[in-house]
């Protein structure tokens, strides 16, 4: 029998000294037979340092000074020896298995760029909320996914941080990540950039825990808009645009013309534009054109029904119109898929 593939676990941590501990730990629980356990510090300064060597040779430390999450992906990618690497957020926990899971996936498929899994929502306690990321309901992308990236990357389901496994070999090729535009959401760049180096395996198991505690720097469990969140989101979604279009044409893949167009960023930035817009990131977007572009978008979309993706230009028309006290209702329907499972059933979404 062939020796089973080497996965390193890397936890990434910047303030969760009180978290940390459950984190390495679900990783040094794991049942695989051949891991081992990263943990990289961005430079804390409430004791994470302290905790982190006191797991002996258990753990591999690495402890930076502040650079944000990309620089500490890109740390640890240097010190990474094993076949398949796993980021984990210091505040989220793994199931034993995730490891041997992940491994079996790559050791059967060797052309696989990512293996990702749903999650399981846990409280600031560590208390299953009962929720699961996303909702049964919601299919995972499966196989090939490239044209669809190319086409509307960000409509597409990708797992955050602790959700997803990468051959070391892939990682290699696209990191060094740019530092300064992921010192959050430094996950985009992976999700985005991997299924343009090859197939995606999703696994329909919960294999992590997703904890939130109120003090998220992404992530809510609570189906309420965060303008100043969505508009970072609004800025990552530029930033990984354009790093997807530089990978694609360095690849020499063919892509339709433009960048990808997404959906949910065009309806991301008319909310901004809508209910916040002294503070909108984007200083050329209109409501005109975010409608156009909406409507372009939803005619990209070939994973959804005629339905759904009626629905989708029925919204950008009524959000562009709307008065303010609807548009911020219609902009909450919209931001939270679990708000409208009616219509997902109806639209085969």
């Amino acid at each position: 029998m062939p020796e089973p593939l080497a996965v390193d676990i890397v936890v990434t941590s910047y303030q969760y000294a009180r978290f940390l501990p459950a984190a390495i730990d679900s990783a040094l629980a794991q049942d695989h037979p051949r891991v081992r356990v990263l943990v990289v510090d961005d430079g804390s300064t409430d004791g994470s340092p302290q905790i982190i060597t006191g797991y002996g040779h258990r753990v591999h430390p690495i402890l930076k000074d502040n650079g944000g999450q990309a620089s500490a992906f890109n740390a640890a990618l240097e010190a990474c020896e094993g076949d398949v690497v796993l980021f984990l957020d210091a505040d989220d926990e793994l199931e034993p298995h995730a490891a041997a899971r992940a491994a079996a996936a790559f050791a059967a498929d060797p052309s696989l760029a990512k293996v990702q899994w749903r999650m399981t929502a846990i409280d600031g306690e560590g208390r299953p909320t009962g929720a699961t990321l996303p909702p049964a309901g919601l299919p995972l992308p499966q196989g090939d996914q490239c044209a669809a990236e190319l086409a509307y990357s960000f409509d597409l389901t990708w797992m955050a941080t602790s959700g997803n496994a990468f051959p070391r070999p892939v990682l290699e090729r696209i990191l060094p990540m740019p530092e300064a535009p992921y010192r959050v959401n430094a996950d985009w760049y992976l999700q985005h950039l991997t299924p343009l180096l090859g197939p995606v395996r999703s696994l329909d198991e919960p294999l992590s825990r997703r904890r939130f505690h109120g003090e998220n720097a992404y992530g809510s469990d609570t189906a309420e808009l965060d303008l100043a969140q969505l508009r970072t989101t609004i800025v990552t979604a530029a930033a990984t645009r354009a790093e997807i279009v530089r990978l694609a044409d360095a690849l020499g893949l063919t892509r339709p013309p433009g960048p990808p167009l997404a959906v949910s960023d065009q309806a991301n930035r008319l909310i901004s534009l809508r209910l916040d817009p002294g503070h909108h990131p984007v200083a050329s977007d209109t409501r005109r054109g975010l409608v156009r572009g909406g409507l372009r978008a939803a005619r990209r979309r070939t994973d959804a029904s005629p339905a759904l993706r009626a629905a989708f230009g029925a919204w950008f028309v009524a959000m562009a119109l709307a008065p303010r006290a609807v548009a911020e209702r219609l902009g909450t329907w919209f931001a939270f898929p679990e708000s409208r499972p009616a219509l997902r059933r109806q639209a085969g979404a």
